[in-house]
């Protein structure tokens, strides 16, 4: 018996300054189906669902519910025609009882006042939860809820308001193997009753054991859609991650003495948490530049803060070699050892955006002396400086030294940060995704820059998402998942092999 279709995407454009999210994307779920929707980050996948979900207007294209064209104003809009969709990031208020934040999405929740409405909810989330095949209590505050809990509550959320195509994103990237098999049992079952079920996600093993179809994503544009029982593990690899990166592009190093040893880092996980860090081995070497590869939600933010000082409780080591435990490193202290930081949040922890461009660039050299005391700067050499270094890194849209960071453009902002973490001598390089969201040349400037600090001897650890710019750089590739790094290549490196570890269950 053939199936009809619950939603249609057809020929679906979408940008963000000026950068091609989605071009001529295309997806269609059935009723009583699970759909995977595959792909390696940033190859559009939930900027696609977002659009489904009403967060996004496209920019062209169409979307049609039961083979009828819809205009979505917003999520309620969407909600109306059954569309509900479970975010990667949950978007629970902490305080609130469960029952209180399902009250919030609701738009009709009976008659009554608010104590007695509430009540007829909670029996109705208990009764919901039994009928999906978990507990839930929902008089329970959030903030007492682990992850997994979390995950159920938003899911029982957008049920309780109607939704019948249900669209998770990486639903099971924080989750235990045993906490992943009952929700996806669970989303396989409520598809089997008559309902859509859309499973946003990049684990092959999902998609082969509970979709009933896959469409592959890649660079913003649909690549096929098939049965994942119909080819191989190693195929649906090579249509996620593409074919080899042109023969080329990559730039040796040349490979010093060891300068940083990380050894069995853990996070200390707090009560009802899973901690990301499952024990990291990592060495890096002067000369070279070290990629880590790997499917966001695996660890890299929590790794990255850990190395460049940021908050998070961990347990192991990270050894700079003949100095000592990094951790316990000051920020000055750091700076003095030669060490450069471009964390992959700029305006959340590179740069203060109200400061402005002088302040900026010179607050890392406050503590040096370089400037004088710092209650009586000399703010002629901080200008002398700052302009030198907006010359030769090529930070454009600078007006005035005395202007907002917030007002330059994101591959300014970032070619600021670089411009301050590499205006002194540097011995090791922490980058995490140093060109997410930059137009070419930007990127291409941010690549020459990390090139340039490992041919004068620094160690470079390059944390990306984007497999073409670890495979563009690296002299090294680790992949990371499941809180570990799993696998390591020397060049050459198997780009197919390197897809298989990013994406392979473990």
């Amino acid at each position: 018996m053939s199936k009809h279709n619950a939603i249609q995407l057809v020929g679906i454009e979408k940008s963000f300054d000026g950068f091609k999210a989605l071009s001529h994307a295309n997806f269609t779920a059935k009723w009583g189906e699970v759909h995977a929707l595959l792909g390696e980050n940033g190859a559009g996948k939930s900027s696609l669902m977002n659009i489904a979900a009403g967060l996004y207007a496209p920019e062209a294209g169409s979307l049609l519910i039961d083979d009828n064209e819809v205009r979505l104003s917003g999520p309620r809009a969407a909600s109306e025609h059954r569309i509900g969709m479970v975010h990667q990031h949950f978007k629970l208020v902490r305080p609130f009882t469960v029952a209180e934040n399902i009250l919030l999405g609701l738009r009709n929740a009976g008659a009554g006042g608010f104590r007695t409405r509430l009540r007829k909810l909670e029996r109705e989330i208990v009764a919901k939860a039994e009928q999906l095949g978990f507990a839930v209590d929902p008089r329970k505050p959030a903030a007492a809820l682990s992850v997994a809990e979390q995950q159920r509550v938003e899911i029982l959320k957008v049920l309780l308001a109607g939704a019948r195509i249900l669209i998770l994103d990486e639903p099971t990237a924080v989750l235990t193997d045993q906490e992943a098999e009952r929700l996806l049992t669970t989303v396989h079952a409520f598809a089997r009753s008559g309902a859509a079920v859309i499973l946003v996600t990049h684990k092959m093993a999902d998609v082969i054991r509970y979709a009933d179809q896959v469409t592959v994503m890649r660079a913003g544009r649909t690549v096929q859609t098939l049965d994942p029982r119909s080819i191989s593990a190693d195929e649906l690899v090579r249509l996620t991650v593409g074919e080899s990166a042109p023969a080329g592009e990559y730039q040796a190093g040349s490979r010093g003495e060891e300068r940083l040893a990380v050894k069995d880092l853990r996070s200390v996980a707090s009560a009802g948490e899973r901690g990301m860090l499952a024990g990291v081995n990592l060495r890096l070497h002067a000369g070279e530049i070290y990629g880590l590869a790997g499917v966001g939600g695996n660890g890299q933010s929590e790794l990255a803060n850990a190395l460049m000082g940021l908050p998070g409780a961990t347990e192991g080591e990270i050894e700079l070699i003949g100095v000592g435990d990094l951790r316990s490193a000051s920020t000055e202290r750091r700076r003095e050892l030669g060490i450069a930081a471009i964390p992959a949040d700029r305006y959340g922890a590179a740069l203060a955006a109200d400061l402005s461009i002088i302040d900026n660039f010179c607050i890392g050299q406050i503590h040096s002396g370089r400037y004088g005391a710092f209650w009586r700067l000399k703010r002629s050499q901080m200008e002398t400086d700052v302009a030198e270094a907006i010359r030769t890194f090529d930070v454009q849209g600078v007006r005035s030294l005395r202007q907002k960071a917030a007002l330059l453009s994101g591959g300014n902002a970032q070619k600021l940060v670089i411009a301050r973490e590499f205006s002194r001598k540097v011995k090791l390089v922490f980058a995490h995704s140093p060109s997410r969201g930059l137009d070419v040349r930007a990127a291409q400037a941010v690549h020459t820059r990390l090139r340039a600090a490992r041919d004068a001897g620094a160690a470079v650890l390059l944390i990306s998402e984007d497999l073409d710019e670890v495979l563009t750089l690296a002299d090294r590739i680790g992949v990371m998942n499941s809180g570990r790094i799993v696998a390591e290549f020397d060049r050459p490196a198997d780009r197919q092999a390197i897809g298989k570890a990013m994406v392979d269950h473990v």
